[in-house]
């Protein structure tokens, strides 16, 4: 029985499995950091600064985000979460992300993104899920995603009060992930669309990248003033 064991348990086992297994081992992990790096094209408006994060198990997240030439904290527990900005000192979630009817808020819309925020190794997993299939490619497992999928990640989250999210066209893109030691170190994705909203259409074609780090060495230290807003 265990020498038929063996054939049966590799069967099972997919390149896709494979991803989510290593994203687990990474969520299953005391804590570790990450950069997010965005590459959106010279044309795109929307050009992010990197991310820098960090997380525990069962505790706190930390983010530091930049765009242009401001930079922004935010303090995630559980479902509660803080955002600094230069503007506003320390706001929870829900108080950042109410529109002031004033035009363009970054705060605004970071809160907004932040509140349905996974960390690595959760949407690893989950952009595995949008996969058709992965294959070998090199030292990582990549593959396409599907349009459903795509248009997932190419659509904002929908507005506060209930306002509808943009439509997307043309969605397509790719995923590719690197596996070392048995946990998720690395993980790509590239999205291609239109998205159109309030009659205007834009294009899309950006590349995220995250990397892994610090994984059982990372140190959290969240602010006072934070921990009174969640």
């Amino acid at each position: 029985m265990a020498l038929l064991a063996g054939p049966l348990l590799a069967a099972d086992s997919s390149p896709k499995a494979d991803v989510k297994n290593a994203a687990a081992a990474l969520g299953s992990q005391t804590n570790y950091s990450w950069r997010t790096t965005v590459e959106a094209g010279n044309t795109s408006r929307f050009r992010p600064g990197p991310t820098e994060g960090k997380t525990e198990k069962g505790g706190y997240t930390t983010l530091l985000t930049s765009f242009n030439d401001n930079t922004s904290e935010a303090v995630l527990k559980g479902t509660n979460g803080a955002i600094k900005t230069p503007d506003n000192g320390w706001q929870t979630l829900a108080e950042a992300a109410q529109d002031n009817g004033g035009g363009p808020n970054p705060a605004m819309f970071l809160a907004r993104m932040l509140q349905n925020y996974k960390a690595p190794a959760d949407e690893a997993a989950d952009l595995a899920d949008k996969t058709k299939e992965l294959k070998k490619d090199g030292d990582a497992l990549a593959g396409d995603l599907t349009e459903d999928g795509a248009k997932a990640l190419l659509t904002f989250r929908p507005r506060a009060g209930g306002g509808e999210p943009p439509t997307v066209s043309n969605a397509k893109g790719s995923a590719k992930f690197w596996i070392k030691d048995g946990k998720l170190a690395k993980f790509q994705f590239h999205l291609q669309g239109t998205v159109s909203f309030n009659g205007n259409d834009r294009d899309v074609d950006r590349t995220t990248t995250v990397e892994i780090k610090g994984v059982n060495s990372t140190k959290i230290e969240v602010p006072d003033e934070a921990k009174k807003k969640l």
